[in-house]
């Protein structure tokens, strides 16, 4: 069997999410606050609210394989199976007034809940859905909901037209989280945590761009595993310390030509959000027949703009356009090009049930992909928390006519 070196950093990474998990178990006194991955937390940061993430618990159930009875727990009130699995698993543990902690006050026990939020806030740049879900929320929780509307950018000046359709609604929201907090918003600091995202999302990029190198440092899972930091602590000096540490580690692999996968033949793209309940399984998989996952669609979410003269026009900009967020015709281009830029041999894309942005226009996708490249293309069908909707038949059978292309093509 095969085996395969592992990220000493990894650990690092286990302690610092253990120490988030613990802090919000018990928030001492601290505002709680709901927040939607594609939020501008910068401004909670420098509020110094405590921020949860329910999309990253619904990811922890489903990684834990516990998302199934959660899921089954929001059907039972009428929230249809069609409906992303993040927001089911999610509900479903509000419903269940499930516990907090595990009561050791040693980090997160699956199942469990997270704390009662005292505010929500959501940004629809990711998609629609979040809107509903918080809405659910705030009725369930009785607490104030801010919603930001991101509008879908169409055209080349698409996004500068939402920036600015962002900005007074951001500027709504910097007063009404001060209301939240009952003190002012620190410019000073606000700029500062925008830093640290700055640099958070710079190491990022830096460390996703080595997936680039011959053989490839890194495998897409690892990413998959590491992006929690860039979701939950964004804005704050451990994902930084967290991100340096991970990229030095994966240069000091290049350098030395170790690969992910060790005897890599085969250089992967990955499109839609990972499949959590068959993390590291199905991408082992994979590996086992020297297929490494170069790069993907996914873990490049967030980005910042160049220009931070005025801290809120610079987070209306950022959150703008996220790439799940672009036309269809963009989304094509910009997979072409990692390709040609990570020199890949295939895409597989999960059409992944939960996700209808992300998965709605992979036919287009697809189409434009091998046009543009003329790689092949495989499509597993799935879900990316609920496994009621995997077939690992299916999906053997699939994967393996796959490579076997691959391998014909090397003839």
């Amino acid at each position: 069997m095969k085996t395969y070196p592992r990220l000493e950093c990894l650990k690092e990474y286990g302690r610092i999410m253990d120490r988030y998990h613990a802090e919000r178990a018990d928030p001492r006194g601290r505002k709680v606050v709901y927040v939607t991955s594609g939020a501008p937390v910068e401004v909670l940061e420098a509020l110094g609210f405590l921020t949860v993430y329910p999309e990253n618990y619904g990811a922890l159930c489903a990684a834990r394989r516990v998302s199934v009875p959660l899921c089954e727990r929001a059907e039972e009130a009428g929230f249809g199976r069609d409906l992303c699995s993040y927001a089911r698993t999610h509900l479903g543990a509000c419903l269940a007034g499930l516990p907090v902690a595990d009561g050791s006050g040693h980090g997160p026990a699956v199942p469990m809940g997270m704390p009662r939020p005292d505010a929500l806030v959501c940004c629809t740049n990711i998609c629609l859905t979040v809107l509903k879900w918080y809405q659910s929320l705030a009725r369930l929780y009785g607490c104030p909901l801010f919603v930001l509307d991101a509008p879908f950018p169409r055209g080349p000046e698409a996004g500068g037209h939402a920036a600015v359709y962002l900005l007074v609604q951001m500027e709504d929201f910097a007063r009404w989280a001060a209301g939240i907090a009952g003190a002012p918003l620190d410019k000073e600091r606000l700029a500062e945590c925008i830093e640290l995202s700055r640099e958070t999302v710079e190491l990022w990029d830096a460390i996703r761009d080595l997936g680039a190198r011959r053989p490839s440092p890194l495998n897409v899972p690892d990413l998959f595993i590491a992006m929690a930091p860039i979701v939950v602590l964004r804005g704050t000096r451990p994902a930084v310390d967290f991100y340096r540490l991970m990229k030095a580690e994966l240069e000091e692999r290049a350098a030395r030509g170790v690969g992910a996968v060790p005897g890599e033949r085969f250089r992967l793209l990955w499109d839609n959000i990972a499949v959590w309940h068959q993390l590291p399984r199905l991408y082992r998989s994979f590996a086992d027949r020297d297929a490494c996952f170069v790069a993907d669609t996914y873990t490049g979410s967030w980005v910042e703009r160049a220009d931070m003269a005025d801290p809120i026009a610079y987070l209306a900009s950022t959150y703008a356009a996220p790439f799940i967020h672009q036309e269809a015709g963009r989304r094509a281009a910009h997979v072409a090009a990692m390709a040609a830029r990570f020199g890949v041999d295939g895409m597989v894309m999960h059409a992944n049930r939960s996700c209808k942005p992300f998965s709605l226009s992979q036919g287009f996708l697809r189409e434009e992909f091998t046009r543009a490249t003329g790689l092949p293309v495989l499509t597993l069908e799935g879900d990316m928390a609920d496994p009621r909707s995997w077939a690992e038949a299916a999906v053997k059978e699939r994967m393996d006519a796959f490579l076997e292309m691959l391998e014909a093509r090397r003839s």
